[in-house]
């Protein structure tokens, strides 16, 4: 729940950039804890590329814009991710006399003690310390109740896809690992072999990073499906397969898309070829596979299994308001 209000009157601030998959998991965590908040835009100028160590609990960092936003009454409760907003977060702290908390989601690159609670993912490793809860997937807006409000509100049509109908959600490289037109290929030719074979259509989404093989993707596509180009300029149905497919293929090099997808509690399977996964998201597919949320893609759909639903947001904010971070007078 988000309301319009200034930063006078909320107790919860929510520090969001220009790093999507950041801004999504920071408001994830923000909606389930159920009560209003205020999102304050970041915006960075060029000594934001300073370590946090150096920067400290300063705004050294950021733009005059910013910095004119971030004024009094201070939050209870400051909710942020990533390395870049955590020297934000905490010269806020500093300036309220220490009296606000600080959530941070991932690691803020210094200073752990300066957080009171840090949701770090399991499958970057790290210590364990008292102010880190580990977490199995990211956070995210999505959940049960928003699921079936989109599936009742999409406008736009699924033409004649007939059900079952399996959404494929299409990542690309990454800065460590090539997707390869092998690796495309492979995954358009399965997953309409599996859509055949369960007698259904594929709803097909790409993203920014799938640039290089899209030929490759829209070549080896058969059988009926409906494909979403991310440029192409329409409103995005993301959202809309998540919410009306009746299983989801994910590839495995994003952790944001596998981790949206396990929120589901439909069947999930994981695309995850050697050649593009790294040993971090080797760690992330196995937890996910040993508990029972999704399964490693190997061409075959079971649309009769029911995983267990994991949404990390739900726990974060539970784990918030055990720690009592709201309750400062």
């Amino acid at each position: 729940m988000r309301a319009n209000l200034t930063t006078s009157e909320a107790d919860v601030w929510v520090l969001v950039d220009d790093r999507a998959g950041n801004r999504a998991q920071s408001l994830g965590v923000a909606e389930s804890l159920n009560m209003p908040f205020q999102t304050i835009e970041i915006s960075y100028g060029p000594l934001i590329k300073l370590p946090n160590i150096i920067l400290g609990a300063s705004l050294m960092g950021v733009t005059r814009a910013t910095k004119d936003l971030l004024k009094t009454p201070w939050p209870k409760l400051v909710i942020a991710a990533g390395r870049r907003t955590a020297p934000v977060a905490r010269w806020i702290k500093l300036k309220n006399n220490n009296a606000t908390r600080l959530v941070q989601i991932m690691d803020p690159g210094s200073d752990h003690g300066n957080f009171d609670l840090i949701c770090r993912p399991a499958h970057d490793g790290g210590q364990s310390e008292d102010n880190v809860l580990e977490i199995p997937t990211a956070p995210h807006g999505f959940n049960a109740k928003k699921l079936s409000h989109i599936a009742n509100s999409w406008v736009n049509p699924l033409g004649d896809l007939s059900t079952p109908r399996i959404a494929l959600l299409i990542g690309g490289s990454t800065r460590r690992r090539n997707f390869s037109r092998d690796m495309a290929q492979q995954l358009c030719r399965q997953t309409s072999a599996a859509a055949a074979k369960a007698n259904g259509c594929l709803m097909v989404t790409t993203s920014r990073r799938t640039g290089d093989v899209m030929g490759t993707v829209e070549a080896y596509l058969s059988g009926t499906y409906q494909l979403h180009r991310w440029d192409d300029g329409a409103e995005n149905p993301y959202a809309a397969y998540l919410a009306t497919a009746d299983a989801i293929i994910v590839t495995g090099e994003s952790v944001s898309m596998c981790s949206e997808a396990v929120s589901t509690g439909k069947p999930v399977y994981i695309f995850a070829p050697s050649g593009l996964i790294t040993a971090k998201h080797a760690r992330l597919h196995k937890a996910l596979v040993d508990g029972g949320h999704a399964r490693l893609f190997e061409g075959d759909v079971d649309l009769t299994w029911r995983p267990t639903p994991l949404v990390v947001a739900d726990d974060i904010a539970a784990a918030i308001k055990a720690r009592h971070l709201l309750d400062v007078k």
